[in-house]
């Protein structure tokens, strides 16, 4: 496969330049300093699978001991949501509460136990209430129909669901054909529900967890590796796959986010900033490892205080910014473009945000810019998928800015490699092909899907089915899904590659490209485009701009354009399936 090279990124004010004497350690120096004896980021190596397998030494040993570390944060708040405001105290004690409630009703190591709701202070108690246990919890798409709900709860076989009332509309009418499940518990029901018990009647509304009594989690004995998640794919074709997950893929991310952080103060010759609690808006679905994994397991473990929202909204984004002093958000590069893009930005003060980080979805370089410039807080991505419990790779700040058009290097404990599309052997630096990732943080495979799971996982390495390739230090640039090359007349078309040009254009805010059949070439590009407000192109001129940067051939032959934001999955990707029919 040709190599592609890197393109400098185009802006108004030139290109971001390197302050000077930046970097002032390599990556190499900075990662013997983190990964040193003694430090928080130390190694070791332990077998998992039968493979000796490089882990954090220091990384939470289960989700129950997570659980235990939130009680240590007391008084310190741990979710605002609406008005309700809940201590980490107040949260342990729900915890607790729930967890003996499962254990009262037979939940025990190795059940299933789902979770369907939208993002409330309660999916976390649930959360962890059911994981302490030893027990497998299930997060369900909350976006999910009642027949994909049902799909979930029959495919994972759970012995219990715990929803809210939404949910519970469209979980109720298939329960009678659900063998496994014996208890149904939703929340802020206004009536006791046939057939299901109220959570409030077992540990009461959020402002009432306080006054629960203290207690201790019930009696259980949680080991690394054993199962603790069934997360669902979130791919935009084809049935769902439930990835499972142990506890210390999911807990491995509660350093890796470290990790990433404490790199760029490195890299400019200081020391890292000593630990403090934040405030984060965190508004992408809990459902999803990006949410789940890579952000609450590892704010709880901070004391971090999570901000939810019924419903995303960028005004109403920016005022609970401005009230609430927020230093983080993000969570898929959609959400950073509607903020930066909306007209009421300059009429609130969002001067608190430190960090805008985001994974889930390539993003633009001209965003990486934007951030920096127009919030005045530091950008930040990674990688990872649900197969591999979120966290694989990730850079902030000045690495980001200098490689805006990667998703960062692996974290110490991971490896990657590019392979080619037979799988039988490995590309040199440089050159296009599937990535392959391992680490601690890895699934154990799929649910129940023992051919998928020969297929995808093999030797250790997930198949990621990602197109990607890696530089000299090791940066990995995702190029394309497999599914989503466009192949004009034998030449391959990397729709990200030409999405990255539109998005540089100063109208263009949202950008996808897929393949239109053609009977000579099999395949033409095409393009599907959104404008910020206030902003206007035409079809002719975001032609011309595309063809001024790229080969004739990677032109789009025809562009549509679209007054919403493109048609999204709750993990930010873009359902490409859905614009075929604008053409």
């Amino acid at each position: 496969m040709p190599t592609i090279k890197s393109r400098t990124q185009k802006q108004s004010g030139g290109p971001w330049s390197p302050p000077e004497n930046w970097p002032a350690k390599t990556r190499a120096e900075v990662r013997q300093m983190l990964t040193a004896p003694g430090q928080p980021f130390e190694m070791e190596e332990v077998e998992i699978g039968g493979r000796p397998t490089r882990v954090w030494k220091n990384a939470p040993a289960s989700l129950r001991n997570i659980a235990l570390a939130g009680r240590t944060h007391g008084d310190a708040l741990c979710t605002i949501y609406e008005e309700e405001r809940v201590t980490y105290d107040a949260w342990f004690r729900a915890v607790a509460a729930l967890a003996h409630h499962l254990r009262d009703k037979g939940v025990t190591t190795g059940d299933r136990v789902a979770l369907a709701m939208r993002n409330l202070p309660e999916w976390s108690v649930a959360f962890f209430a059911i994981t302490s246990l030893g027990a497998i919890c299930v997060p369900l798409n909350a976006w999910w129909t009642s027949e994909e709900l049902a799909f979930g709860l029959s495919d994972s076989g759970s012995k219990a669901v715990i929803c809210d009332a939404e949910r519970w509309e469209r979980v109720a009418p298939g329960c009678a054909s659900l063998d496994a499940l014996q208890t149904c518990i939703v929340s802020r029901a206004d009536s006791v529900p046939d057939n299901a018990e109220r959570l409030e009647d077992i540990i009461g509304a959020s402002d009432a967890w306080a006054d629960l009594p203290e207690r201790d989690l019930p009696e259980a004995l949680v080991l690394p590796d054993d199962n603790a998640t069934i997360f669902y794919t979130s791919g935009t074709t084809g049935a769902p796959k439930g990835a499972l997950g142990s506890h210390r893929s999911v807990c491995s991310n509660v350093l890796s986010s470290k990790y990433n952080l404490a790199f760029a103060p490195l890299r400019r010759g200081e020391m890292p900033p000593e630990p403090e609690r934040k405030t984060v808006l965190l508004v992408i679905p809990l459902f999803h490892v990006t949410a789940c994994s890579a952000a609450m397991v590892g704010y709880i473990v901070s004391g971090h205080t999570m901000v939810f929202m019924h419903h995303w909204d960028p005004e109403e984004a920016f005022g609970i910014i401005e009230r609430e002093k927020v230093n983080l958000t993000g969570g898929v590069p959609t959400i950073a473009w509607q903020l930066l893009d909306h007209p009421a930005r300059k009429d609130y003060d969002l001067s608190s945000l430190e960090l805008v980080t985001y994974g889930g979805a390539p993003a633009a370089p001209e965003l990486v810019r934007r951030i920096r410039e127009q919030f005045g807080c530091e950008p930040g991505s990674g990688w990872g998928m649900t197969e591999t419990m979120a966290t694989v790779t990730g850079h902030v700040a000045e690495d980001y800015l200098n490689r805006p058009d990667s998703c960062g290097p692996p974290v110490a404990v991971a490896d990657l490699k590019i392979m080619s599309a037979d799988g039988s052997s490995e590309l040199p630096v440089g050159e296009v092909g599937e990535l392959y990732a391992r680490g601690p943080m890895i699934a154990k495979g799929y649910w129940n899907r023992p051919e998928e799971t020969a297929q995808t996982f093999v030797d250790g390495w997930v198949r990621t089915g990602d197109l990607a390739r890696l530089d000299e230090e090791g940066f990995c640039y995702i190029v394309d899904r497999a599914k989503d090359i466009v192949i004009r007349g034998g030449e391959n078309i990397y729709s990200s590659e030409v999405e990255n040009v539109l998005y540089e254009h100063p109208a263009v805010t949202d950008a996808a490209v897929i393949g239109l059949p053609h009977r000579q070439l099999g395949e033409e590009p095409a393009a599907v485009v959104h404008l910020a407000s206030g902003e206007s192109a035409s079809e002719e001129e975001l032609r011309e701009w595309v063809g001024e940067r790229l080969a004739h051939f990677k032109v789009p032959v025809r562009i549509v354009f679209t007054d919403a934001m493109l048609p999204r999955n709750a993990n930010g990707k873009i359902l490409k399936t859905d614009l075929r029919e604008l053409f």
